[in-house]
């Protein structure tokens, strides 16, 4: 329930009678007595309404209203005036202010219009957030491509994680695109506007870590020329990813631990304690905990890192994907070197098909890219020809079904049409290769 009222008046007795009428009654006041400091203090979609006297030093309600309606056309604001001002309160209201009150106003006028114009707030906010998660869920859709179940969970995962204030663990194989999966955590929450700094704990040589980590004072240590910002302190008010965090020292792991725990830092070679906000993205291949059972992680450390968990599937155990994934990456590759986009014949698209992907997506963006510079043979080896005949045959016909379906996202009319196959014995098939028409449908 919205409640929240931000009070503007340069009278104290106005302020002090205004709050305590509105706090008696729940709502959430905050006063100000200059427009500008009300101004400096008011959020972004802000739950609430700003009642505001119109006159007063310096910047005047009706600027006020002025400079939020540049801000925000749908947010309420109530002006307060004395007896000659209102024909000036009236044209205010074609300017797009919410209502008027005439002082000496009484408790409940105030009340019916507050209440008033909060149920319009909040219609005015819903209808937004639906807005916003419709337009998210688009971006997100073309940002991890995919049609499988898996990527479809995976999407409305990192939908649901990313407006949450809490630190996430990545896991999958190299290659399966954890910091891509880490930069949409982090474009779709509220700290979208603030830094996203990444950090490879694999690729930093461990004497530099602490440094690298938490930054460090003129002199520090020899070669510590002039002050540096660490990667902790950079990230402040945005998200610090940690790809491989399993490779992280357990010195640091210590450090680090108290930074979550503490909401502050050190640099090297200080004493001065820093404030920091910040959101941990962590990724790793291995199990964190089975680390810490090993001695190579501190437990209390992966406990804290993993408060929610992302599995990424790899792309082998996603193969309907992989026509998509395919088309992308060479699309963009071919825009980026000024290339023609080449076509992909049908043994080419089996192939893509039937191969394992050890190095997951990331194998599948150089093998687009060498397609479309044409270097060589495209795609890797398909079908395993160690296989018997028949294998082979079961095995093509199934990456041929899934293709079709892929490409005309689980329309079953069309792919029947295209494959020239009765329904009976695409039935059949279907269910021989443990497919569905639900794998490939397109999340609505």
């Amino acid at each position: 329930m919205l409640n929240s009222v931000m009070v503007v008046d340069d009278e104290s007795s106005i302020r002090s009678a205004v709050e305590q009428w509105l706090s008696l009654s729940g709502f959430d006041v905050q006063l100000f007595s200059r427009a500008d400091e009300c101004l400096a203090k008011l959020p972004k979609h802000f739950a609430g309404v700003i009642l505001s006297d119109v006159r007063m030093p310096g910047m005047s309600g009706l600027e006020l209203l002025a400079e939020v309606q540049q801000r925000d056309a749908e947010l309420p604001v109530i002006l307060l005036t004395g007896h000659g001002d209102v024909p000036m309160a009236v044209d205010a209201m074609r300017d797009g202010a919410y209502d008027f009150l005439e002082k000496p106003f009484s408790p409940e006028a105030l009340l019916g219009s507050l209440r008033r114009a909060l149920d319009k707030r909040r219609l005015v906010l819903e209808n937004r957030a639906l807005h916003e998660q419709a337009d998210n869920r688009a971006k997100l859709d073309a940002t991890l491509l995919g049609v499988s179940r898996g990527l479809q969970t995976l999407r409305r995962q990192v939908l649901e994680l990313a407006s949450l204030p809490v630190n996430v663990l990545i896991r999958g194989e190299t290659g399966s695109g954890k910091e891509l999966v880490a930069r949409c955590l982090h474009d779709f929450g509220p700290r979208a506007d603030k830094p996203f700094v990444a950090l490879n704990c694999a690729a930093i040589p461990e004497q530099l870590f602490e440094a690298e980590l938490f930054g460090h004072e003129s002199g520090a240590f020899t070669g510590a020329q002039g002050k540096r910002i660490g990667k902790l302190e950079y990230a402040d008010g945005g998200t610090l990813f940690l790809d491989e965090i399993e490779s992280m020292p357990l010195a640091q792991q210590v450090k680090l631990l108290r930074v979550l725990q503490e909401q502050k830092l050190e640099r090297l070679g200080s004493n001065q304690s820093i404030r920091v906000d910040l959101r941990i993205i962590a990724a790793t291949k291995p199990d964190l905990l089975e680390e810490a059972r090993a001695g190579r992680f501190r437990e209390d450390l992966a406990y804290r890192l993993n408060v929610a968990e992302l599995r990424l599937p790899p792309l082998r155990d996603r193969r309907e994907d992989i026509p998509l994934l395919y088309e992308s990456f060479a699309r963009h590759a071919a825009e980026r070197l000024g290339r023609t986009l080449p076509p992909l014949s049908g043994p080419q698209l089996s192939h893509l098909l039937s191969h394992d992907w050890p190095g997951n997506v990331r194998e599948l963006a150089n093998v687009a890219e060498r397609q479309v510079l044409g270097l060589g043979e495209p795609v890797p080896a398909g079908i395993d020809p160690g296989q018997s005949l028949a294998a082979q045959q079961e095995a093509f016909e199934a990456q041929c079904l899934r293709a079709a379906l892929t490409r005309h996202k689980g329309d079953v009319k069309a792919v029947l049409e295209e494959l020239q196959l009765p329904r009976r014995t695409f039935n059949e098939k279907m269910q021989r290769h443990g497919l569905s028409r639900e794998m490939f449908l397109q999340e609505n």
